[in-house]
């Protein structure tokens, strides 16, 4: 078995080793069809997509990526060409949630933010939106969730979150199919409609908010301050947002090791049962270093102004700052 994995994807390397005669690390954005012509499986992230062009006349009969979003993959052409696919959901939410609730620590500390006084509205409560949730309510906060979708009767509509919310955060997929649509879902006219000068936090898909709009609404005082961890046209990113955010992140909240390493057991197992073939013992996450002293502050474990700060000196360096990321942790392995 030929397997091609994207050469960004960690801490998978010995598994695969076992599983298969030969895998080809390659580039993610490189990857091409004359690379998977003659391989079996395809493991990848967000920059390869996956479809008829990458795919057609190869032998390629399973393709995971080791990412929650899937819209990098034509579903509808692996359908029609007999291949399987998989994601993984629900991978990186613990990690993203860390991003938030490290966010809304700093917007506390730095920006005045009373959590145990503030609302938050929280749009999208799927595998991140529910532990963000947690993470509100541990902190103290009012939440209002809103997932129309999800249909449970003690979420509320939008205008009732853009009505009272202080804190506005986004964990929902990308899609331009109605009746749930969510590209540019804060736009211009959301940012008109908000009344309490929210702050404003986007950890889904840069194209979930207008970018511009969103720009525009902080110029004009219709948003107190935005936190953004995703951007349109990545990683061609608006500068001057990126200037105004307090916390700019190079789309790495769900890049902690735990998260990473859930991916790839959740990658390995599903590869394993198509191929049906024995599955290893499971990967566990690189430990801190030793010298490493945790008091209990989260913000000791993960600190985003420390992204924001290279990601603000070098942007054209944002896709070497995702590659090349630190070990971050969720939690301290005693």
């Amino acid at each position: 078995m030929k397997i091609i994995v994207d050469d960004k994807i960690p801490y998978i390397q010995e598994k695969l080793a076992v599983l298969a005669d030969e895998v080809v690390y390659l580039r993610g954005a490189d990857i091409s069809a004359g690379d998977v012509k003659d391989a079996d499986a395809l493991i990848v992230r967000t920059r390869t997509h996956c479809d008829a062009k990458l795919l057609a006349g190869s032998r390629v009969q399973f393709v995971a990526t080791a990412t929650i979003g899937f819209d990098h993959i034509d579903t509808e052409y692996m359908k029609r060409a007999g291949i399987t696919w998989t994601n993984c959901p629900g991978c990186n939410a613990g990690s993203v949630a860390q991003y938030v609730e490290c966010s809304l620590l700093l917007l506390q500390q730095q920006k005045g933010l009373a959590l145990h006084e503030s609302t938050i509205g929280i749009i999208g409560c799927g595998h991140v939106g529910s532990k963000v949730k947690a993470v509100a309510e541990r902190l103290g906060m009012r939440v209002l969730v809103c997932d129309p979708p999800l249909g449970n009767p003690d979420f509320v509509p939008m205008d009732v979150i853009e009505r009272e919310a202080d804190v506005i955060t986004f964990h929902v997929p990308l899609t331009k199919e109605e009746p749930y649509a969510t590209w540019h879902m804060a736009d211009s006219d959301f940012f008109r409609r908000i009344t309490r000068v929210p702050y404003i936090i986007n950890t889904s898909r840069g194209e979930v908010v207008d970018n511009k709009a969103l720009s525009t609404a902080l110029n004009e005082g219709k948003v107190r301050d935005a936190v953004l961890d995703v951007w349109e046209e990545e990683p061609h990113l608006n500068l001057q947002l990126l200037q105004k955010a307090f916390i700019a992140t190079p789309h790495i909240a769900g890049y902690s090791a735990d998260g990473k390493v859930n991916a790839d057991n959740m990658v390995i197992e599903a590869l394993c049962h198509h191929f049906c073939l024995p599955i290893p013992e499971r990967i566990k996450a690189p430990q801190l270093p030793s010298d490493f002293r945790f008091t209990g502050s989260p913000l000791e474990l993960y600190n985003p102004l420390k992204d924001t700060e290279n990601l603000k000196k070098e942007p054209d360096k944002f896709e070497y700052l995702r590659n090349n990321y630190p070990l971050r942790r969720e939690q301290f392995d005693i």
